[in-house]
């Protein structure tokens, strides 16, 4: 699987549940004071730099779409919805 253009190819990173001060468990999808998720890039396109393969990243949890690859979730974004290399 490769990227094209100015595209990534990411696996978003499991965080799980949350617990409110109330006691409820929050669901990461649940949360609306999370703008940006974390994720690691499988695949970058040929017209990104300072991102390589393998970078984790937090970007923007409204932007790209899903695709199925061999039963795996990935996400596809473009270069501009990514705001942190770590």
């Amino acid at each position: 699987m490769k990227a094209i253009g100015r595209n990534l190819i990411i696996e978003k990173t499991k965080e799980g549940t949350t617990k409110t001060k109330g006691g409820l468990l929050l669901a990461e999808s649940h949360r609306d004071d999370i703008r940006y998720v974390e994720a690691n890039v499988k695949s970058i396109g040929e017209e990104i730099e300072g991102i390589n393969e393998g970078s984790r990243i937090f970007f923007d949890k409204h932007a790209g779409h899903k695709i199925v690859i061999d039963k795996q979730t990935y996400h596809v974004i473009k270069i501009q919805d990514v705001v942190v290399v770590l």
